[in-house]
């Protein structure tokens, strides 16, 4: 844990500086760690359109993943701010702006707060208060739960403090309608369950850099064996749980339960697999990229399975074919 008195202070004697309005650019782009925010903004666009039964607003989506956008970054950015010294240990990460030195501590902690303030007023100005506290306490969770409190002192640290990234589907589902129903806590369930296995199968490739700085990710703790088990059984899970969307709460139609019962069954094919092959790290690392391509899909699917046309389209081929028995004569 970081001391008070320590917060602000540069870890790196050869502080680096910019030598062009670009690098500065450069600099604070990296601080937001742009390549998760994609998936993110995915998952709330999934929940705004199973919300929306297909029909959002282009101006209102546009808004909301502005506004999911910077609230991701502001999270991101302070992650950065409090993790620097481990950052600064692990070559991996040594380069980041914070542990070179090209940003300072401070100068980022205003650049997340301003990212944090335009996300709630442009979500209470043009969405609801509700989807703009929920942006709120997505930052918090990650920050107070995950950054803060477990990721240095606690295995389970990506399983509770995971409830951060399974909050955008609910700020996209309370931006189009302005409430909370089990079709969108469903969809925080999905992406709560998702977080442990996709993040567990990175963590056992770069569990070095983990044990190097003492932070007690899962394969650091108990190894790889007992990791993959957790994967398999967090799967084994998952599945059932992304078809309930379908069948009994009926908010999402049959393209979305047939192409999710395809998905999982793949992902419990590779989370088999590792299972028995748990020291294998190709495995492992198509089993992560896997996870990614599995909740890019399912979203692909529920916003496909929303649209009218989809609806409509299966209404019709569902009386072509009840027509079509109807019509064979019954035997005997």
């Amino acid at each position: 844990m970081q001391t008070s008195s320590s917060i602000w202070s540069v870890r790196n004697p050869n502080t680096q500086h910019h030598d062009n309005l670009w690098q500065v650019v450069r600099s604070y782009w990296q601080l937001t760690k742009p390549r998760i925010i994609p998936l993110l903004l995915i998952e709330t666009a999934a929940g705004m359109w199973v919300a929306g039964q297909g029909r959002v607003s282009p101006a209102l989506l546009f808004v909301t993943l502005l506004s999911g956008t910077l609230a991701a970054a502001s999270a991101q950015t302070i992650n950065c701010i409090y993790d620097r010294d481990i950052d600064y240990d692990m070559e991996r990460t040594r380069h980041r702006p914070l542990p070179s030195g090209r940003v300072q501590p401070k100068d980022a902690l205003l650049f997340a707060l301003v990212m944090a303030a335009m996300s709630f007023a442009l979500l209470l100005v043009f969405a609801n208060l509700l989807s703009a506290l929920l942006a709120m306490a997505g930052i918090a969770v990650y920050i107070g739960v995950y950054t803060l409190w477990l990721k240095r002192s606690s295995p389970q640290n990506i399983v509770i403090g995971g409830a951060a990234g399974a909050i955008p589907p609910l700020v996209g589902w309370a931006a189009v309608t302005g409430d909370l129903t089990l079709g969108a806590w469903v969809l925080f369930a999905i992406v709560f369950v998702w977080t442990p296995p996709h993040f567990w199968a990175l963590a056992m490739l770069i569990q070095d850099d983990y044990a190097k700085v003492n932070v007690p990710m899962l394969p650091v703790v108990v190894g790889n064996k007992a990791t993959a088990q957790q994967i398999w059984l967090y799967t084994v899970g998952l599945v059932p749980l992304t078809l309930l969307l379908a069948y009994p709460l009926g908010v999402c139609g049959l393209v979305y339960g047939l192409g999710a019962a395809v998905l999982g069954g793949l992902f419990l094919q590779k989370a088999w697999a590792l299972r028995d092959r748990y020291d294998d790290r190709d495995l492992a690392r198509d089993t992560f990229k896997y996870s990614i391509f599995y909740m890019m899909l399912l979203s692909l699917l529920m916003v496909i399975d929303s649209l009218p046309v989809t609806r409509m389209g299966i209404g019709a081929l569902t009386h072509s074919v009840q027509a079509v028995l109807q019509a064979i004569p019954m035997v005997g």
